[in-house]
């Protein structure tokens, strides 16, 4: 919000600085000022994001891992496509923010236009919908404690969790 105010002065304050004069519609010029000072900003910001992202380099140890063996992208696109399959837009909208994100009800009605109570309710059929769908997805390891694990790994830069997770053998190892 601060920035939008920041742009919108510095609009302002090029239009009086300027000649008026030659400005056939100051409205127009405005509005145009404005926009073109949102744009500048918000490519602004991609480009810190995107400096910023280049700067981060995870450690020389993931580039000799191999994670091949890891089939977790196939197993969350099935959950997906068993999402769209089974739930519709608004339902699946509410389930994953709910759910995945951890939103509050009273966020979701603001971001649904609905009822709290409805929100919980399409939270409540989706998961019944999904319930009867569970037992086609088999993890064959702890899922909460694999993604807890790649989370501090990320955010805090500890990696021995992550490590220990991954070369932890499940059944098909001990065959």
């Amino acid at each position: 919000m601060h920035d939008a105010e920041d742009i919108v002065q510095d609009a302002f304050e090029k239009y009086l600085t300027i000649d008026n004069s030659k400005v056939e519609n100051a409205k127009a010029y405005l509005i145009k000022s404005v926009t073109n000072g949102c744009l500048n900003h918000v490519n602004s910001l991609k480009e810190k994001k995107k400096d910023y992202l280049e700067s981060v380099h995870l450690p020389d140890l993931f580039e000799k891992i191999d994670f091949s063996h890891l089939d977790i992208k196939h197993e969350i696109s099935s959950a997906l496509e068993v999402l769209h399959k089974k739930l519709g837009p608004m339902e699946r909208g509410v389930f994953l923010l709910r759910e995945v994100f951890d939103f509050e009800y009273d966020e979701l009605q603001e971001i649904f236009n609905k009822k709290k109570d409805h929100c919980r309710q399409m939270v409540s059929r989706a998961k019944d919908k999904l319930s009867k769908e569970a037992e086609k997805f088999n993890f064959s390891f702890d899922v909460e404690a694999y993604f807890e694990a790649i989370n501090k790994a990320s955010q805090e830069g500890n990696f021995d969790e992550l490590m220990d997770r991954i070369f932890e053998t499940g059944p098909e190892d001990e065959k």
